[in-house]
């Protein structure tokens, strides 16, 4: 997915405190979203997460839009046209509905409810995103991960995935990425990395052991959730800093809740984030926007997409500047 906001936030993210707190009293902090429309005239609003003020990374996890459930015969869904990534890997996972993937390897894909794409642009890689004739609903989050200076340079790849669920204490979970409740998923990733659906049964509580050097994010879709003992409504994320060795989930509904469960070891990088980039600072920003609008081979040519695709907006009037994860008093 794009970020399609004609003035894009600029953001420099630095290495998150790690506050370690007892184990079995985590601190959870609540994360609002914002709204984001996402295409032209008729869009269709995102709720944000990631990044926001509050809070620019959990783990390598950097970019958080969740979406829906939107009845398309009344928006016109999702159409995104071709447009570039570097520095970064997009993971798509769906609750409802079907999005016809193009990218400039050559893949044609369908992203599927319970089944994840991942798409890595490191050095360059463009793509598009098109909601399908059959979809009536659309629901469900995209994410991004911050490459490492190691490998953001890394070539074009896609990989597609379909876990299977496994249940723990009225919890069905589908491990998309890493590892959780014996479950694991053999995508490679190029830092540690925690992706999961956790749905909650009416009034379950489960407890899920985590691996206490990963910082956590819950992001609720529906229900209402106790996290650690903190409430989280629809749309809220809540963030664990690292040191917990289990965290305990209580769905406070009459129905199903479902949630999305993210991890991850802190990002000791600073990195930027403009728009569709990830880059080390500036002058790294600038050169991808001008690859970009120069039709560099950088970015490839995606194919089969009838439209013309996305131009990157006009960079701000000032060098980038850093956005850090507030200290922790």
């Amino acid at each position: 997915m794009s970020n399609v906001e004609t003035e894009p936030a600029e953001l420099r993210c630095g290495e998150p405190v790690d506050d370690r707190r007892p184990a079995e009293e985590p601190r959870v902090d609540v994360l609002s979203a914002r709204d984001v429309p996402l295409g032209g005239p008729r869009a269709m609003l995102v709720r944000r997460t990631l990044p926001q003020r509050a809070r620019t990374l959990i783990g390598a996890w950097c970019f958080a839009d969740h979406y829906g459930p939107v009845d398309v015969t009344k928006t016109g869904g999702m159409d995104v046209p071709p447009h570039p990534h570097t520095g970064l890997q997009t993971v798509s996972w769906l609750f409802s509905g079907e999005i016809e993937h193009r990218d400039s390897l050559g893949t044609h894909a369908l992203v599927r409810p319970g089944e994840m794409n991942l798409m890595t642009g490191g050095h360059g890689i463009s793509h598009s995103e098109v909601s399908t004739s059959r979809t009536t609903v659309l629901h469900g989050v995209q994410l991004w991960v911050a490459l490492p200076e190691q490998h953001r340079n890394a070539g074009r790849d896609f990989q597609h995935h379909v876990p299977e669920p496994v249940r723990v204490d009225g919890a069905e979970i589908r491990v998309f990425l890493g590892s959780l409740a014996g479950s694991g998923s053999p995508v490679r990733t190029f830092t540690p990395l925690l992706g999961a659906e956790v749905i909650l049964e009416p009034g379950a509580t489960s407890t899920l052991a985590m691996n206490p050097g990963f910082e956590h994010g819950l992001l609720v879709d529906t229900g209402d959730v106790r996290l650690a003992g903190t409430m989280l409504r629809p749309a809220e994320l809540g963030y664990v800093s690292p040191g917990t060795e289990a965290l305990t989930l209580v769905n406070e509904s009459d129905g199903p809740a479902r949630t999305i469960l993210l991890g991850g070891p802190p990002f000791e990088e600073e990195i930027v984030m403009w728009w569709n980039f990830i880059g080390r600072g500036h002058e790294d920003i600038v050169r991808a926007r001008e690859d970009w609008e120069a039709m560099s081979d950088r970015f490839g040519n995606v194919e089969g997409y009838p439209g013309a695709r996305l131009p990157a907006p006009a960079l701000p009037n000032a060098v980038i500047t850093p956005r850090r994860n507030p200290s922790r008093r």
